[in-house]
């Protein structure tokens, strides 16, 4: 696939000499590629091409980027994946034997990529931006509270600088929305001592260029920052300023906790003041959001009465 993300044209006889392979070999291992997500144009005389190249993730650019946007390259493990299952499911299993420093996982491919309660997150190679982040925390899952909120407000703040400002919206716990459809989503889960010391797993999926294939597999209006955009940013600086806003925040969430983000998460939350069902299991409660509480749960008004949820699914309808 390196070899095709310039873009240009190649012929098959170039490709077969750069793996050491035959033309026909060749042949056969460009019609897998459909598999992860990529249409493989075909030019008799011409060669092979991906129609507007890929921009793969750069180790060195992602460094520079989150040195620039203030963050510390040098205090992070880095590990780039070309293809992997899952960026959560990797940053999971090297968080369980503890963590010396905080780490970042990201990948240009996940066969296995999640959402929240276990659905699949459309994955096609090189297009979006997979990344996971952990880090560990003293005081077990108690003292995370309203960690999915914080970390909502450094991704809407991110894509509000790369060219979202005044559009970009975060529907409670972890969506993220331009318009009212679905640009991203935040995944957290954790390793470690509940009780004591614990690594909560971020994860944070967000939409470059959508293929036409992975798009039918979705269940919700959405959209990609190139449809936004005009074009998508580089994947790899865009990661970089997202690091360094998430080591940034999480200084400040030590220390204080989500209440020190609340102002921040209002300028965004697309709940606040509309009509809400949240589902919860087999129950429906539908009312009209108030925001969130200084713990970050959902405070929804029913008949009056004003009702608070740490969990559940939310659907919104459109604002009073």
């Amino acid at each position: 696939m390196r070899c095709l993300a310039d873009g240009r044209y190649h012929s098959g006889e170039t490709l077969g000499a750069l793996l050491g392979v035959s033309r026909a070999a060749v042949w056969k291992r460009l019609q897998k590629l459909a598999a992860f997500g990529l249409d493989v144009e075909s030019v008799r005389g011409k060669g092979y091409r991906l129609p507007g190249g890929l921009r793969l993730l750069d180790e060195d650019v992602l460094a520079q980027a989150m040195a620039a946007a203030g963050g510390t390259p040098g205090a992070l493990s880095l590990h780039l994946y070309d293809v992997t299952d899952s960026t959560n499911a990797d940053a999971l299993a090297l968080s369980r034997p503890g963590l010396s420093q905080p780490l970042a996982v990201l990948a240009e491919y996940q066969r296995a990529g999640r959402g929240r309660r276990g659905r699949a997150w459309q994955s096609p190679y090189g297009r979006n931006l997979y990344l996971s982040y952990a880090e560990s925390f003293a005081g077990g899952a108690a003292a995370l509270d309203g960690l999915s909120l914080v970390v909502g407000v450094v991704v809407a703040e991110t894509l509000s600088d790369a060219g979202l400002a005044d559009r970009v919206q975060l529907k409670w716990p972890n969506d993220i929305w331009v318009d009212g459809r679905k640009l991203g989503g935040i995944l957290v889960e954790l390793a470690g001592d509940m009780d004591g010391v614990c690594v909560p797993v971020i994860g944070i999926g967000i939409n470059g260029a959508l293929s036409d294939a992975a798009a039918a597999a979705i269940d919700q209006p959405w959209t990609d920052l190139t449809r936004e955009l005009g074009e998508a940013p580089d994947r790899s600086r865009l990661a970089g300023r997202l690091l360094a806003g998430l080591q940034q925040a999480l200084v400040m969430f030590r220390q204080q906790g989500f209440t020190a983000f609340s102002d921040r998460w209002r300028r965004y939350d697309c709940c606040a003041g509309a009509d809400v069902t949240v589902q919860l299991g087999e129950r429906r409660i539908t009312g009209l959001a108030r925001g969130v509480n200084a713990q970050g749960a959902l405070q929804v008004e029913v008949n009056g009465v004003l009702q608070q949820f740490h969990g559940g699914e939310v659907s919104v309808r459109p604002l009073r």
